[in-house]
């Protein structure tokens, strides 16, 4: 695997804000994805559901996200907070 096709990943950072007013930075990646954009509706819709959950990283951590125990999101594109 050369390492442009790993640069080429689509991926936002998330400022996820959890319901106990605590927030952490984290960065989500979507080799799938078309654009940013849809890749931004697939995480809405993803945390919209009750039962769901993201796979993110925090520096070298993997993270999942469950839905319920987030209050509001903020996206940015990569390089913003990290």
């Amino acid at each position: 695997m050369n390492s442009k096709a790993v640069t080429d990943v689509p991926e936002v950072v998330l400022r996820v804000r959890f319901v106990s007013g605590e927030h952490s930075d984290v960065v989500y990646q979507d080799p799938d994805a078309r654009s940013v954009a849809a890749m931004v509706d697939d995480v809405i819709a993803v945390l919209s559901d009750d039962g769901g959950a993201l796979r993110c990283q925090h520096g070298d951590r993997l993270i999942v996200l469950f839905g319920r125990g987030i209050a509001s999101l903020e996206l940015a594109p990569r390089g913003a907070v990290l």
